[in-house]
C-alpha cells in the first residue's frame, strides 16, 4: 500500500540536531532547554490568506494551520501518517468503508471534547457548493461527495457519518491506498460547527478562534504577525516543548535574511539568491527537495495564448538551467513535464519513466511562434504581460524569462506583480494572460499534481479542459492496479504537455536557515517546517 512511498520519503524528513550558540552571541541556560524561554520565531513571508480549513489553498496558510490542527491522522516525525485526532482505524475487507474512533481526550484549545460530529460537519461544509471550497475535490473519494458538491446530491448521501461523539464511519467510492495519507491535510480538519455557523468570519482574526491542533492561535496582527502558543488541551501536549510561535510577514529576502543574522529570526526559508553561495557552508544551511513545480500558467482564453503553438514557443525559449544556476541557485531541477522526480513506481521513478516532453530550441520555437501567428491570422503578436506576486526570487525569474524571450523569440514582455492575496484573487478571476504559480503535491503521488489542471479543478486558473485527460485522471483514482493506475497518469501527463496550458519552469528545493539554538525541528517533502518536537536549547 505505501511502495510509492519508499525513496524519497525516508530521505527527505530530515530533523535538525543542532545546538549551542549562534555566532556572536553569548550561550545562557544548561542545554538542555530547561531554563530556556521556549518560544521561536518564523518568517511567514506574507500574509496568510485564509485561516479556515475549508478554504485555505496555499502553503503559507497551511503551516499555521498544521500546527493549530489535527486530523484524524498526524505526521511522525519521519513524515509517515499516524492516528492523530483518532485512537483506532478499522477498514473493512473490501477496502471502501473506514471506522474511526476518537481519542477520549481529544478537545478543543477552548477544553470542549472534539467529536465524530465536528468532522462530518467539517467535510460536508467543505463539500457544500455555498462553502466555495477550492479544494473540496481532494473528497470525491468519499460517496455522494461530487454530487453533493456539485449540485446533483445531497448532504445526506456524503459518506461520513458521526455514528456516536467519538465513532466516525466513512464510506470510499473504492479502496484508496494513500487515504491515511490524504487525511493528514488541512481540508480534512475538523471545525467547531457552534463557531463556524455563529459567526461566518470566525476564521478572520484571532480573538474567539478555536482549534484542536499542538498549539492555538493566539494573536494576528494582519501583514505584521500570527501567533500562536501552546495549546494546554491538546491531548498530545507533554510532546511539545515550544510554549511560543510567530510568524512575521516579512517579504523583501535582504530585509528577512538580515533579520536571521541579526537574531530577529530564528528560521528562514527561501534565501536571498546573493546570499546561497556564502551561506551553503554554514552548518545552519540546509537545501531539502520539495514535491512540486514552479511554472507560469497560460490563459487559454486570452491571445496570444489561445494558440497551442504559441505556447510551446513560449515555454521552448527558455533556459532553465541557466535559471537555477544563475538566479535561484538551490540545487533545483530543470523541468520539462509536470510531476516532480520522487515517486518510486514499478518502472522506477514517475518522472524517469515518463520522460521529458519538450527541449529548449531557440530556433524551433521561433519556427513554432510564427506558424502560431500565422494560424492566428496575426501579422504581430498580441501585447503580453507576465503577471507574478510579490517577492525578490519571482522578480529575478520574470526578468530572466523576460530576456530569454526577447532575445530568443524577438516578443516584448511587460512585468506586472501583486502581493500574494490579491493575486490569488487575480488569477483566480483569470484577470492575466501569463502568470506565475507554484503546485505542491500534498502527499507523494502524482494525481495529486495533476489533480491542479482537471478541468473542474477551481484550482486550474488556465481555462484549459479536456475531457479525455480528466478521464484519464478518474479512472486512475478507482484502478486497483499499481502498474496500470502509472499508466493511466502518464497518459494523462502526456495530453497535458501536449497542449502545454502553462509552461513548467523547474522542480522545487527549499532552502533554510535554522538557529543552533534549537534542535527537532522536521522539514518535511511537501510542507513548511514541523515544530511539534522542537525545543530551544540554549539562548
Amino acid at each position: 500500500m505505501k511502495k510509492w512511498l519508499s525513496g524519497i520519503a525516508a530521505a527527505l524528513f530530515v530533523s535538525s540536531a543542532l545546538a549551542g550558540c549562534s555566532g556572536g552571541e553569548g550561550a545562557s541556560g544548561s542545554g538542555s532547554g530547561e531554563d530556556v524561554k521556549q518560544e521561536i520565531v518564523l518568517n511567514a513571508m506574507s500574509e496568510p490568506p485564509d485561516l479556515d480549513p475549508a478554504l485555505a489553498t496555499d502553503t503559507t496558510s497551511g503551516w499555521i494551520l498544521d500546527h493549530i490542527f489535527e486530523g484524524l491522522y498526524t505526521k511522525d516525525k519521519d513524515g509517515k501518517p499516524v492516528l492523530g485526532t483518532a485512537k483506532d482505524a478499522q477498514v473493512s475487507d473490501d477496502g471502501k468503508t473506514y471506522t474511526f474512533t476518537l481519542r477520549d481526550d481529544a478537545k478543543w484549545s477552548d477544553g470542549t471534547p472534539v467529536t465524530a460530529g465536528d468532522f462530518e460537519y467539517a467535510w460536508k461544509r467543505v463539500l457544500n457548493p455555498d462553502t466555495g471550497s477550492s479544494f473540496a475535490f481532494y473528497l470525491y473519494y468519499l460517496k455522494g461527495a461530487e454530487d453533493y458538491n456539485k449540485g446533483n446530491g445531497s448532504a445526506e448521501e456524503v459518506g461520513v457519518t458521526a455514528k456516536d461523539d467519538k465513532t466516525l464511519i466513512v464510506e470510499l467510492n473504492a479502496p484508496l491506498g494513500y487515504f491515511d495519507e490524504l487525511l493528514t491535510m488541512w481540508t480534512f480538519y475538523p471545525v467547531k460547527q457552534e463557531l463556524a455557523e455563529g459567526n461566518k468570519n470566525w476564521a478572520a482574526d484571532a480573538e474567539g478562534y478555536v482549534s484542536n491542533g499542538p498549539f492555538k492561535f493566539t494573536s494576528w496582527k494582519h501583514d505584521s504577525e500570527a501567533v500562536a502558543e501552546k495549546n494546554e488541551n491538546y491531548w498530545d501536549n507533554k510532546t511539545v516543548s515550544l510554549e511560543k510561535v510567530t510568524w512575521k510577514m516579512v517579504n523583501d529576502a535582504t530585509t528577512y535574511y538580515q533579520m536571521y543574522k541579526t537574531g530577529e529570526l530564528d528560521l528562514i526559508q527561501t534565501l536571498p539568491t546573493d546570499a546561497l553561495a556564502q551561506e551553503k557552508e554554514n552548518e545552519e544551511y540546509q537545501e531539502v527537495p520539495y514535491f512540486g513545480t514552479y511554472m507560469y500558467m497560460f490563459n487559454v482564453e486570452k491571445e496570444p495564448f489561445t494558440n497551442a503553438k504559441v505556447r510551446r514557443a513560449f515555454a521552448m525559449a527558455i533556459n532553465r538551467e541557466a535559471i537555477s544556476e544563475n538566479i535561484t541557485k538551490a540545487g533545483e531541477t530543470p523541468a520539462f513535464a509536470f510531476v516532480p522526480p520522487g515517486v518510486e513506481t514499478p518502472d522506477g521513478d514517475f518522472r524517469e519513466a515518463g520522460g521529458e516532453y519538450f527541449d529548449e530550441n531557440a530556433d524551433e520555437a521561433k519556427k513554432l511562434l510564427e506558424e502560431g501567428m500565422k494560424e492566428e491570422g496575426w501579422t504581430t503578436l498580441p501585447e503580453v504581460t507576465l503577471l507574478y506576486n510579490t517577492a525578490e526570487n519571482h522578480k529575478k525569474i520574470g526578468e530572466a524569462v523576460q530576456e530569454m524571450v526577447k532575445k530568443n523569440l524577438g516578443v516584448n514582455i511587460k512585468l506586472a506583480n501583486q502581493e500574494w492575496k490579491t493575486y490569488l484573487d487575480t488569477t483566480k478571476q483569470h484577470n492575466f494572460q501569463m502568470a506565475r504559480m507554484g503546485w505542491i503535491g500534498v502527499l507523494l503521488d502524482p494525481v495529486v499534481i495533476l489533480d491542479y489542471y482537471l478541468g473542474d479543478s477551481p484550482n486550474n486558473r488556465t481555462q484549459w479542459v479536456n475531457e479525455e485527460y480528466d478521464s484519464l485522471i478518474a479512472q486512475a483514482k478507482v484502478e486497483q492496479d499499481e502498474a496500470k493506475r502509472y499508466q493511466l497518469l502518464h497518459d494523462a501527463e502526456k495530453i497535458l504537455m501536449e497542449e502545454m496550458p502553462f509552461m513548467p519552469v523547474y522542480h522545487y528545493t527549499n532552502t533554510y536557515l535554522t538557529s543552533p539554538k534549537f534542535e527537532g525541528v522536521v522539514y518535511p517533502f511537501n510542507r513548511y517546517p514541523a515544530l511539534k518536537w522542537t525545543k530551544k536549547v540554549s539562548e
